[in-house]
């Protein structure tokens, strides 16, 4: 296992370490433009000039991918030269990054309350009354476009419930709708793949074993099959977890709220080259990170997942 662990490690820090690169050569290709701001046409060519040698950009390219790897180490992700002139990006994500975890984290736990069990149900009932309820539930999810749903609850659950249409951190009431509207697309998800893994486990032989030596049903769906079935499902909590501090953009955007969603859409739009190749690379490492973690999560939890290449897996 720390065999194992060690070299996903090392696969993970050399892929973040190729991606983050790529990303900094890819900004080095956008235009300057990016990184005077509004003053741009104010300056004359000495004076950009002057400007972008002081930010290091006229050095060998190679020069500035060490002086960046070296800012990133001590880290320092820069200032944000359009979004909010002047202000350090760190300040920035420090500002922002708690509502999107906020949100995303009660998000995510709503989804795996109601979907994990939704997805049992509808195994255990297959092609009968909660089964095909729940199927329709899915399939509304992936079929109707979430703008339009979203919407819908803000527009009229709100009006029900009395609940305030735009958020506001000191009303708590100003919680709820935005953390049903993220969690349904991730209640239909889980719902949907639990299901899938425990009609496969059901269909098992070890299954069939167990009915057959007078093994209560309860048991075998608790200890045995549902047991069996979350595996695959772990792997990805991680990933998931890690995401919540990217935020929703339309959620975010929807409600007024201050978090990281649309953060990276408006700095592109702005032409805030520094703010951009901060955010690309928190969302390379959040990746990254994830699927590391999920991969060792499952090879802890999962005896039967083979870490040797010689005994033929991974």
């Amino acid at each position: 296992m720390l065999k194992y662990t060690v070299k996903r490690l090392l696969q993970s820090v050399v892929t973040l370490f190729v991606v983050v690169t790529i990303v900094f050569l890819l900004m080095r290709l956008m235009p300057e433009e990016g990184y005077f701001g509004e003053g741009y046409e104010k300056l004359d060519e000495a004076q950009r000039e002057a400007i972008l040698t002081s930010m290091g950009l006229r050095d060998p390219i190679h020069i500035q991918l060490i002086n960046f790897y070296i800012d990133l180490f001590s880290g320092e992700l820069g200032e944000s030269i359009i979004y909010r002139p002047k202000v350090p990006i760190v300040d920035i994500l420090k500002a922002k990054i708690p509502y999107s975890v906020k949100f995303g984290l009660a998000a995510m736990a709503l989804s795996l309350i109601v979907g994990v069990p939704l997805g049992v149900t509808m195994a255990r009932s297959k092609n009968k009354f909660w089964d095909k309820l729940g199927t329709g539930y899915i399939v509304f999810i992936n079929a109707v476009p979430a703008a339009v749903y979203y919407l819908f609850l803000q527009l009229y659950v709100t009006d029900i419930f009395k609940l305030p249409i735009l958020f506001n951190p000191d009303r708590p009431a100003s919680w709820v709708l935005p953390t049903i509207s993220m969690s349904l697309g991730g209640t239909a998800s889980y719902a949907m793949w639990m299901r899938r893994y425990m009609v496969d486990e059901i269909n098992k032989d070890y299954v069939k074993l167990a009915r057959a030596k007078g093994l209560r049903e309860k048991t075998i769906m608790v200890k045995h099959v549902l047991k069996n079935a979350i595996v695959p499902m772990v792997q990805y909590l991680p990933t998931s977890l890690l995401y919540t501090v990217s935020g929703s953009i339309y959620i975010e955007s929807l409600y007024s709220i201050p978090g990281m969603g649309g953060l990276l859409v408006d700095a592109v739009q702005r032409q805030d080259n520094t703010l951009v190749q901060a955010l690309v690379l928190i969302y390379s490492s959040i990746g990254i990170i994830g699927l590391f973690l999920g991969d060792i999560l499952m090879a802890t939890l999962d005896p039967r997942i083979k870490l040797d290449r010689k005994e033929g897996a991974r």
